[in-house]
């Protein structure tokens, strides 16, 4: 399987990550990507940058090196309700969002609770990837979020990071199987992100790949297999 959409990286807009738009479409040009999302951290992150970033993102190139750019944030979860606190008029430039729980800003220990803040997040259109599900501070029913993704056409990401051996996130492997096989059991799309915070992760899939091979997961069901397929899944959203 090639992965040649990385729907998920930053850029040191996101002050906690450390490399450019062209040292990272640089990079998505040696792995053989056709496409980059540029989705740096939305407010209210600490860390984020301010509204401006994102209303003027049309100012990017659509090609860089033969690679496409897709404009789009990483947006937060930020109660129970899935309230994402960026107003719509500040993303019209994207192509699309991510919506995330990171717990600095929210997580329960309630998978109930958090379930429902993913529903309340997927109502908004923006809303074509949830990221990095597998997070276990934030602990979810994976296949009442599987049913609930595939009948909004909403795409579960499989994220790179979570697997490597530096991720702070927590049960990752094993929430990643259990998720994994949620979406195979309930036909929910998925899309591999490699959340890169620096350019040598861009376009690096290697835990993620090793993952589905193991566990045989379904290619048909990987959005991201081309820009084709991941451009014409995001576009069943309004």
């Amino acid at each position: 399987m090639k992965i040649l959409v990385d729907t998920h990286t930053h850029t040191i807009a996101s002050d906690h990550a450390y490399s450019t738009v062209l040292e990272n479409a640089a990079a998505a040009q040696r792995a053989g990507l056709a496409a980059l999302g540029v989705t740096d951290h939305a407010p209210p992150l600490s860390d984020a940058p301010n509204r401006m970033h994102f209303q003027n993102l049309r100012v990017l190139d659509r090609e860089i090196g033969g690679v496409t750019i897709l404009r789009g944030a990483e947006l937060n979860i930020c109660d129970a309700n899935g309230s994402l606190y960026v107003e719509k008029d500040d993303m019209r430039e994207m192509d699309y969002c991510i919506a995330s729980i990171h717990p600095n800003l929210y997580a329960s220990s309630d998978p109930a609770e958090n379930l429902r803040a993913y529903l309340g997040a997927m109502e908004d259109g923006r809303v074509k990837i949830l990221g990095h599900p597998e997070d276990g501070r934030a602990p979810v029913d994976f296949m009442a979020l599987a049913r609930a993704a595939r009948d909004m056409d909403v795409l579960i990401e499989v994220n790179n990071s979570s697997l490597r051996p530096i991720s702070y996130r927590r049960n990752t492997r094993e929430n990643m199987i259990a998720m994994l096989r949620a979406c195979e059991a309930c036909a929910a799309h998925v899309c591999l992100g490699t959340d890169a915070h620096f350019a040598t992760a861009v376009g690096r899939f290697d835990e993620s790949l090793a993952l589905l091979a193991e566990i045989r997961f379904p290619e048909e069901l990987v959005a991201n297999t081309s820009l084709e397929k991941f451009l014409s899944h995001i576009a069943r959203r309004g």
